[in-house]
């Protein structure tokens, strides 16, 4: 499975705009400054976000970014979809061409793997991701580190 930086700046961000967009429109050079990502390159995601529904914009003066729905309605699907990301983890991209323009063995594996890969990303909502960095447990979204790993990251 490949996602790229793409999708997952696209997600990052968005979190980051849902967390603050009570206050007003968010600016992308605030989103930039805060989660050091190129102001350019959010400028271009933002661009597909807007275009696809994700997004609004506001000019001007107190111009930057709003959520176009609820953050419980946008799932993390939409938003990489939005950005052109693909979801898949086929070497074929689902053309069973894989091996000598015919299906490889494991094309099954990967095929429902990517079945998998978007019902979960479908599952997550917006909302999740920002009730779960407010501290709320989530329920489609688990730990799976150990207990001695997560002490390791845990600041003093």
């Amino acid at each position: 499975m490949k996602l790229t930086t793409k999708g997952r700046f696209a997600v990052t961000a968005m979190v980051d705009l849902a967390m603050r967009q009570t206050r007003g429109p968010v600016t992308l050079a605030a989103i930039s400054e805060r989660q050091h990502i190129s102001l350019s390159y959010l400028e271009q995601l933002f661009g597909k976000l807007r275009r696809h529904g994700v997004v609004t914009s506001v000019r001007g003066p107190g111009g930057g970014y709003n959520l176009a729905r609820p953050a419980a309605e946008l799932s993390v699907a939409e938003i990489v979809k939005a950005v052109d990301e693909p979801l898949d983890a086929t070497q074929c991209g689902g053309k069973e061409n894989c091996h000598d323009d015919r299906r490889c063995m494991t094309h099954d594996l990967w095929a429902t793997l990517n079945e998998k890969m978007h019902e979960y990303l479908s599952s997550v909502s917006l909302g999740d991701l920002v009730a779960h960095q407010s501290g709320k447990p989530v329920a489609v979204i688990k730990h799976f580190r150990s207990p001695e790993k997560q002490s390791e990251h845990v600041p003093a």
